[in-house]
């Protein structure tokens, strides 16, 4: 079954809110699934605003330890036990994250009407599998910030290829016998004939991907998560009038965040985590657009479609 799979960018905001801009949060919903990317102060505020039920929500990947990404998670915790969630909740990120939220007042395991399943990223690490279903994975890799840091790509799995109707009919194969084809069986039609799943159905369609990149300056990490991905959301804090100072934050300007598009080979980029001094993101947009046409940047509550290469256009 293929199903929608959509980006709604929360906040866009670095550090603090400012000029209508919120904190750091990003919703990813497939299927009626809902993974979260950040969960910065305010956030489940933004979910109510988007219209994405805190209910669906199945994982939340926490990029670091800076308050504008973390603060908002005790609070949607604390709602999920209020309305009485008994549903499994994964929380990923940095070591010592549960240490951090079983210190705060009913976030223990045990206190709480749904198991906490957590997954942390120790220093030194190089990349892992950090969640997976039947039909996608999110993967991590550290990037480079002023505190441990680590960035996701989440993957859909290939999809059957194609089935060539036309050949099918001519094979004498229709029906039920199509499917058995697209799952990799080999059927038998009436006259007796065997036909194999390479006569009827093309090769594996990759699925849509997505990269979730920030804070961080550009580092391999951040172009390994980037890699041919459909969409990246890419921090771009600020302008190379900037770059010495976002080298001593650890941060990226619009730049050099649409190089590491350009050389990752990636779609589509979209900037965020703003800098309070810009007003609009439009000086960043160009600068970025100056390297990698396809940019833009990510619009809070605005629904983004993530498509697979091979069905744009």
């Amino acid at each position: 079954m293929s199903y929608r799979t959509e980006l709604i960018p929360l906040g866009t905001a670095s550090a603090i809110p400012a000029h209508g801009r919120h904190l750091a949060g990003c919703a990813l919903r497939r299927g009626g699934r809902v993974l979260l990317f950040d969960c910065g102060e305010g956030t489940q505020y933004r979910l109510l605003e988007a219209g994405v039920k805190r209910s669906r929500i199945e994982a939340i990947f926490l990029t670091h330890f800076h308050g504008d990404h973390l603060y908002g998670l005790p609070g949607i915790l604390t709602t999920m036990a209020l309305l009485e969630r008994t549903d499994p909740l994964t929380l990923v990120g940095p070591a010592g994250l549960q240490g951090i939220l079983e210190s705060l007042p009913g976030l223990k395991n045990g206190w709480l009407p749904f198991d906490v399943d957590y997954v942390e990223l120790g220093e030194g690490f190089g990349h892992a599998v950090v969640y997976e279903t039947e039909d996608f994975t999110v993967e991590a890799r550290p990037i480079d910030h002023r505190v441990f840091a680590a960035g996701f790509r989440f993957a859909e799995r290939a999809r059957p290829g194609r089935v060539d109707a036309e050949r099918a009919a001519a094979l004498g194969v229709a029906g039920p016998d199509i499917g058995r084809l697209v799952r990799g069986e080999a059927v038998t039609t009436a006259d007796g004939r065997t036909v194999e799943p390479a006569e009827v159905v093309g090769p594996e369609r990759p699925g849509a991907v997505f990269a979730y990149v920030l804070d961080t300056a550009p580092c391999p990490g951040g172009r390994a998560l980037a890699d041919g991905a459909d969409l990246l959301l890419h921090e771009a804090t600020f302008t190379e009038a900037h770059a010495e100072r976002a080298a001593e934050t650890g941060h990226s300007t619009a730049r050099q965040a649409a190089e590491v598009a350009r050389d990752a080979g990636a779609k589509r980029l979209l900037l965020t985590h703003f800098s309070a001094r810009y007003e609009t993101s439009d000086a960043l947009v160009a600068e970025a657009r100056a390297v990698f046409q396809n940019t833009d940047a990510a619009r809070e509550l605005e629904t983004v479609r993530l498509v697979p290469g091979e069905e744009r256009g």
